[in-house]
């Protein structure tokens, strides 16, 4: 399998998710601006989208949209899937607010926008993710079990983050405690999102997401 990516897009979260579960499957990264890959590809011809994630199956299928690829490896791997009464369908619950409500929210931030509507657009994110974090049980999302909705949220914490959202103290532990996970750790790296380890601490970081 092989994934486009564009570095902390929402894109991170499959690669999150599929560290967590220890599938070794290809990266290819995607410059959204110019539509082109790292090869020189017209990723338009690809994913007519033309924005991340896309994910191509070991028989050539091609999958688009969070929601799909991340409920995929859920169903293939539940080690990262929902447990209990309607499992599947709280899983969907969630990817679905959190692709529908809180990813489009951020939407505004990243244009040529006043101060009027920065804060309006900061706002809505921040009541979104207030709503989230009222789902937060012990650890995660569902329990003390992590899941593909958990490596989900986080990137979208981290964008948080970067615009400077502000964000409630078990929000910004829950992040926190995320961005200890060995596959979190693995992910940031690879995608030069946090200063790189060196290559045993590297080493170390992809053994323990696999292990």
């Amino acid at each position: 399998m092989k994934l486009y990516y564009a570095p902390g897009a929402c894109s991170l979260a499959t690669r999150i998710s599929f560290h967590e579960v220890g599938r070794l499957i290809d990266f290819e990264q995607v410059d959204l601006a110019s539509k082109l890959t790292e090869d020189g590809d017209d990723y338009t011809k690809l994913n007519p989208k033309g924005y991340v994630p896309l994910l191509i199956l070991d028989d050539g299928q091609a999958i688009t949209e969070n929601v799909a690829i991340l409920s995929l490896i859920a169903e293939r791997h539940p080690q990262v899937a929902v447990e209990g009464p309607l499992s599947r369908t709280r899983l969907l619950e969630i990817l679905s607010y959190l692709s529908s409500e809180v990813h489009v929210a951020f939407k505004p931030l990243w244009q040529d926008i006043d101060d009027l509507q920065k804060l309006v657009a900061a706002r809505a994110v921040e009541e979104r993710l207030e709503l989230v974090a009222k789902q937060i049980q012990e650890l995660y999302l569902f329990g003390p079990r992590f899941t593909v909705a958990d490596a989900y949220l986080f990137v979208m914490l981290r964008w948080a983050a970067e615009v400077g959202i502000p964000r409630s103290a078990g929000l910004i532990a829950y992040s926190e405690r995320v961005g200890e996970r060995p596959s979190v750790r693995r992910s940031l790296a690879e995608e030069g999102l946090v200063a790189v380890p060196d290559n045993e601490d590297l080493l170390s970081i992809a053994q323990a997401s696999v292990a």
